[in-house]
């Protein structure tokens, strides 16, 4: 188990922060913040707390820093099909049945899907997605340049997105090695005028879909599994995909 010295100075520098700057954020004295760096003091558990607060630490590590000094892991790990995740999966299936014709999902931490709508079953059903996949073999495999006829711009946009997602989680090397894997690919048109968004234009036989997507995850989470959800809506980014979407959707014949 790494110590919590250690720890404590590796999640400092990944928030660029200097011992100053963070005992400036969380008011107490540099002097303290050195001695628990070195090990010379000890934290008290609210203390472990209130610097992850100050530094915005995900709720996982926030855990390992307890262990690591001999206390209690402070947050639990429940199971999505746990009773006392009623609630949410009530949310996450309003969600996505309300966002129907267009597709849904739903991914934990390293990109496997946890939840998929009627629609994006359908539509994504031809590439063999489904609950349980891990989204990165898709996204990191070649014939997605076949697939997406704009990839470079969206292998790009992707491996930003998978860096600062690993980034934001302390290092995964999950995303880290996917988005090595799409760095070849990756390439931005600066020179020519883009929109609000850079969609990513599919193409499924001789059909073009041109979906963007938004990304929600809960807020105030106090439970492990619940930090590392996201929910991922796509939507068409021109009238000929959203016609498209809609028939899918209602024949269900992908």
């Amino acid at each position: 188990m790494t110590p919590y010295p250690s720890l404590l100075k590796e999640w400092r520098k990944r928030r660029r922060m200097s011992q100053l700057d963070l005992a400036t954020e969380a008011d107490v004295s540099a002097r303290h913040i050195s001695f628990l760096e070195t090990g010379r003091s000890r934290p008290s558990p609210d203390m472990i707390l209130h610097l992850s607060d100050v530094m915005d630490i995900p709720v996982d590590a926030r855990n390992q820093m307890m262990r690591a000094e001999g206390f209690a892991a402070r947050f639990a790990t429940t199971p999505l099909d746990d009773n006392a995740m009623v609630p949410i999966r009530d949310a996450v299936e309003w969600t996505l049945k309300r966002h129907e014709p267009y597709p849904g999902m739903v991914l934990d931490r390293v990109w496997r899907i946890v939840r998929l709508n009627r629609s994006a079953e359908v539509l994504f059903a031809p590439l063999g997605i489904e609950i349980g996949q891990n989204l990165l073999t898709l996204v990191t495999n070649p014939v997605m340049a076949e697939l997406v006829e704009n990839w470079p711009e969206v292998a790009h946009h992707t491996m930003l997105r998978l860096r600062s997602e690993s980034a934001n989680a302390g290092g995964l090397p999950e995303l880290d090695a996917a988005a090595r894997a799409l760095a070849p690919y990756a390439k931005t048109h600066r020179d020519r005028a883009i929109g609000p968004t850079v969609p990513a234009v599919y193409r499924f036989g001789n059909q073009r879909v041109s979906m963007f997507g938004t990304i929600a995850q809960f807020s105030t989470v106090t439970d492990v599994t619940l930090d590392d959800l996201k929910i991922e809506l796509f939507f068409p980014s021109d009238e000929a995909s959203a016609a498209f979407l809609r028939s899918i959707s209602a024949s269900g014949d992908g």
